[in-house]
């Protein structure tokens, strides 16, 4: 509880991918949406971001493809009901101090309920939204098997269309 997982990140970065907070079982791997059950890597490779299904563990071969990975709300809990929406917004002014440094291309943001918390846009949809500085930003739903109203096909599909973005730009 509380722990806190470094962020897989470098300069010149196509995508930044950034998740909610990370789970307890992440904090205790130390790795970026690591539980069984998470639909990150396999939606993530289903969609033509890597060659191959990578494991939480091989987390920083994405920063080969152009990709990193940061959270919002560093902190871990067992669910995401656990954070408070001051520290999404403190998130959102730590994710714009991250995308001024590294600036990368585009910032995906999964989890649209914290998204609009955090960036106080009560309407927002999956899709492409408001630029972070130079970064262009486009939300997703939660990758968590606990999003059961976005089943993979419908992940996959929306990650499908964001990876369309990132090429055409």
């Amino acid at each position: 509880m509380g722990r806190r997982i470094p962020d897989v990140i470098g300069p010149e970065l196509k995508v930044l991918f950034c998740g909610v907070n990370p789970g307890l079982y992440s904090a205790a791997t130390q790795r970026h949406f690591a539980r069984p059950g998470n639909r990150f890597w396999p939606a993530l490779h289903l969609a033509g971001f890597t060659r191959r299904l990578l494991a939480p563990h091989e987390s920083h071969e994405l920063l080969g493809s152009g990709c990193g990975i940061t959270s919002l709300v560093r902190r871990a809990t067992a669910t995401v009901r656990e954070v408070a929406p001051p520290e999404l917004v403190a998130g959102r002014r730590r994710l714009v101090r991250v995308v001024r440094t590294y600036r990368p291309r585009w910032v995906a943001v999964f989890g649209v309920g914290a998204y609009r918390t955090a960036f106080a846009r009560l309407n927002a949809r999956v899709g492409q939204q408001d630029a972070l500085g130079e970064s262009s930003v486009w939300l997703l739903p939660s990758p968590s098997g606990a999003n059961g109203s976005y089943p993979l096909v419908d992940l996959i599909r929306e990650l499908r269309a964001f990876y369309s973005a990132v090429n055409q730009s």
